[in-house]
């Protein structure tokens, strides 16, 4: 059995800024609120790592 898994993109229904968490969750089949923790805490160290991060994810991941 094979199972087709959708390709990673940024979410339309799940979003709260540029639907990056909602997407990569879709992708993962897990909650967006473990991605929006972890981007979040990437922005502790002074919010550089996690500003960079997720400006990344929105250039690269394509929208639906």
């Amino acid at each position: 059995m094979t199972s087709t898994r959708q390709p990673l993109r940024r979410s339309r229904r799940n979003r709260i800024i540029a639907g990056v968490c909602g997407g990569m969750a879709e992708f993962f089949g897990i909650s967006s609120f473990w991605f929006r923790l972890a981007f979040l805490l990437a922005l502790l160290p002074g919010g550089v790592p996690g500003i960079l991060l997720y400006l990344l994810a929105w250039i690269i991941i394509p929208g639906e």
